[in-house]
């Protein structure tokens, strides 16, 4: 489904945050099998000069796996992560292509809104759709 373009921007940050562990911009979480072998995973952080604003630059599931909960597991546990960390909201950027429906469609169905969409960002005819979600502050105890 990724170019090969989009899949070394994501092998960069991976790169990063396994390389670079006093970096803070950039967060991976993995999803394993019974098996312990990764099926998916996800790269998130805090979107620099914001306060409590976070970006999920990648979320990824094995095509053998997908439909099974993965993802939203994943999903859910950034939302987690920016909610402990008292975020506002997480951004989500996708393209407008046919062949990212599904993906638009997954952020929608789990309470995301389009937020803006730039058009022919990426290239002509294929506009960037930028997804939020807010979280309401957590009461004080």
């Amino acid at each position: 489904m990724f170019s090969s373009e989009e899949v070394n921007v994501a092998m960069e940050l991976i790169d990063v945050c396994l390389n670079q562990k006093e970096q803070k911009d950039y967060k991976i979480h993995v999803a394993t099998d019974e098996t312990d072998s990764i099926v998916g995973y996800v790269c998130y952080g805090p979107t620099p000069a914001t306060v409590g604003t976070f970006d999920l630059y990648w979320i990824v599931v094995d095509v053998v796996c997908q439909n099974q909960g993965i993802g939203k597991q994943l999903l859910q546990f950034v939302e987690g992560e920016v909610s402990r960390k008292v975020g506002r909201l997480i951004i989500i950027e996708t393209s407008s292509v046919e062949k990212y429906l599904p993906t638009r469609g997954f952020y929608l169905r789990n309470g995301y809104t389009i937020a803006a969409q730039i058009k022919d960002f990426y290239r002509e005819g294929d506009d960037r759709v930028i997804f939020v979600k807010y979280f309401k502050p957590k009461e004080k105890e």
